[in-house]
């Protein structure tokens, strides 16, 4: 028997992460008193003691080579969201331990200022929230992701932002300043335009109504705005594709992008779990296309086919969007300006050259 689902949880259970000894299961025992598993784990905050805040990679089908996370954990919920696994590195569930036990680098601010300051740094767009969302429900009582933005255009650093969150337009004064110079660019995540759909897959993120109006007013403020179709998941909201484009257009997108659903690792059972309560009609249906999409799994982590799949729905997919792109015109984002950085002052008789 499944567990119930959690009102504002996305995941329908704490399922165990996969370096733990022991696991819990799920048990009915007949008495149908489940107690409100959304009301024993109530949102924690722990601070993230880390030694750099920089992470660099080097995937080749990612656009940028750097990023910072000044979350882990993201109380959005989304049952689908690829980063849940990396909460099983902490000795906690993928699940709901996932949403509601966050971290977060409270000195990330100052560790950027010395990391930026460092002499063989080279400057190049920094991916802001790529893992867990940086504008996330908590970061209103934090204010971390501002007080990074805040460094970013105090160095004329480029940065570009992924979120879902409405709250991004709290820091426009800092944004429309570094859109003047090209040094900003963000992209909204939608994943359908359904509110009750919205609602189960991503419990605690604005509303997509809200999102595009958020797309409208970055746009109407001179900040580059694309929107992702992200994740498009077989059955559930591709079918939604060319609406989607076509709303993100009409609000003032300038580029667009899709990623197909991936389930690495713990996530496969969780997002099973969430079909099999939510939607089991589709359930069976969605799997077996992903599987189609994926050479018989649920996810393939190789390089170039990881976002897009592979088989002849992928294909089919990548033909929808690349000819509704084409479509409705989207002129593509205008680039980074990476030549005007300039590295921040630490104090010292040495910021009497800073300009």
């Amino acid at each position: 028997m499944q567990p119930k689902s959690k009102r504002g949880r996305g995941s329908v259970s704490n399922r165990t992460g996969r370096f733990e000894i022991e696991s819990h299961e799920f048990f009915d025992d007949g008495w149908d008193n489940h107690e409100d598993i959304s009301e024993l784990l109530p949102t924690t905050l722990t601070i993230d003691f880390a030694k750099t805040v920089i992470t660099y990679n080097a995937s080749p089908d990612v656009p940028f080579d750097r990023s910072i996370n000044p979350y882990r954990g993201c109380e959005h919920g989304c049952a689908y969201c690829f980063a849940r696994p990396s909460h099983a590195y902490l000795g906690l569930s993928p699940g709901l331990d996932f949403e509601t036990k966050l971290f977060y680098k409270s000195d990330a601010p100052e560790r950027l200022r010395s990391e930026l300051a460092a002499r063989n740094y080279r400057p190049a767009p920094i991916a802001l929230g790529i893992n867990t969302d940086a504008y996330q429900p908590v970061e209103r009582k934090l204010g971390l992701t501002r007080r990074i933005l805040e460094v970013l255009h105090e160095c004329r650093h480029p940065v570009s932002i992924v979120t879902k969150s409405a709250l991004i337009e709290r820091d426009l004064d800092i944004l429309t300043d570094m859109a003047r110079q090209n040094l900003v660019q963000i992209s909204l995540s939608i994943t359908t335009l359904k509110p009750e759909t919205a609602r189960r897959l991503e419990p605690r993120a604005a509303s997509p109504k809200r999102r595009l109006q958020t797309v409208a007013r970055l746009s109407e403020a001179g900040i580059p705005v694309s929107v992702l179709v992200a994740p498009v998941i077989p059955v559930l909201n591709d079918e939604e594709l060319e609406k989607i484009l076509t709303e993100a257009r009409n609000a003032g997108a300038l580029d667009t992008g899709y990623v197909l659903l991936r389930l690495p690792l713990e996530l496969k059972e969780l997002f099973k779990e969430w079909l099999t309560t939510h939607e089991p009609l589709k359930a069976e249906h969605v799997m077996n296309r992903i599987y189609d999409a994926r050479e018989g799994k649920a996810y393939d982590s190789a390089y170039g086919v990881r976002m897009r799949g592979t088989g002849e729905y992928a294909s089919v997919l990548n033909q929808r969007f690349r000819l509704a792109r084409k479509k409705l015109s989207f002129p593509g984002l205008p680039a980074f300006n990476c030549q005007i950085f300039r590295p921040p002052r630490l104090g010292g008789q040495m910021d009497l050259f800073w300009m």
